[in-house]
C-alpha cells in the first residue's frame, strides 16, 4: 500500500495535454500534446536511428526556405550549455550554392531548424474528419557550419554512409573529402512526438535497439 493520497498521484502524472503554454521570445514553449511528448535521448536516438532524410529550414538574403537533406549523426559529449549531449547532424554538398553562401554570410553560423520523421501510417477514422497519421519524429534547432578540418569531414562522411547505407567505416582519402563541402548542424534544442495507433499506444516506447 502507499501512504500517497489520490490528489497527490494526479499531480505526479503526466497531462495528456497542456492549455497554457506562450510564446515567450528566445524561449521554446512545451509540446501541447504531452502524453506524445519524447524528450529521453535514447528514445530520441532510436527515432533518428529509422530517418534517412532531414528537412533544413533558414533564412538567407533570398528568404526562408527548406531543404531535405541525407544525414549521419552523433551524439557528443557535452552540449553547449555544459548539460548533457548534444546531438550533432552531418550534411554533404557541392562545395557552392546558396546553402554554402548563407552559412559564409552567416558568419558559419546560420541559425536553422530541422525536422524528420519516421514510421508513418494512415490511421483511419469512423468519419472522415477523424482519419489521421501514426508516425514518429524529431524536431530541433541548431546552428548550420561548415566543416573545414579533414580529419572531422571525414569523420562525418563516415557517419552519413553509416546512416544511409550501413557502411560505418567508409575509408575515405583527405582528397575525397576535401571535393566536397561537409556541413553540420550542433543542435540547442530538439524534442521528438510518438503518435502510436490506438494498438500500438501501450508499447509506443517499444522500439528496437539503437546503434
Amino acid at each position: 500500500m502507499t501512504d500517497e493520497r489520490p490528489e497527490d498521484l494526479a499531480a505526479l502524472r503526466k497531462p495528456a495535454k497542456r492549455h497554457d503554454e506562450r510564446t515567450v521570445a528566445g524561449a521554446h514553449r512545451r509540446m501541447r500534446r504531452a502524453d506524445r511528448e519524447v524528450t529521453d535521448i535514447e528514445q530520441i536516438r532510436q527515432i533518428i536511428d529509422h530517418c534517412d532524410v532531414v528537412h533544413v529550414s533558414y533564412m538567407d538574403a533570398e528568404g526562408l526556405t527548406i531543404v531535405p537533406m541525407n544525414f549521419g549523426y552523433e551524439y557528443t559529449d557535452t552540449a553547449p550549455d555544459g548539460n548533457g549531449d548534444t546531438l550533432v547532424l552531418y550534411m554533404h554538398s557541392a562545395p557552392e550554392g546558396r546553402k554554402f553562401d548563407a552559412i559564409r554570410a552567416a558568419g558559419n553560423a546560420l541559425p536553422v531548424a530541422f525536422e524528420m520523421d519516421t514510421d508513418r501510417e494512415i490511421i483511419e477514422g469512423r468519419a472522415w474528419c477523424n482519419w489521421g497519421e501514426a508516425f514518429k519524429s524529431v524536431v530541433g534547432n541548431g546552428t548550420a557550419s561548415i566543416v573545414d578540418d579533414v580529419d572531422e569531414k571525414i569523420h562525418g562522411l563516415q557517419l552519413l554512409m553509416g546512416q544511409q547505407m550501413g557502411k560505418w567505416d567508409v575509408p575515405f582519402t583527405p582528397q575525397q573529402a576535401s571535393s566536397v563541402m561537409v556541413w553540420k548542424i550542433t543542435a540547442t534544442h530538439a524534442t521528438g512526438k510518438i503518435h502510436a495507433k490506438a494498438r500500438q499506444a501501450a508499447h509506443a516506447s517499444a522500439m528496437p535497439e539503437s546503434r
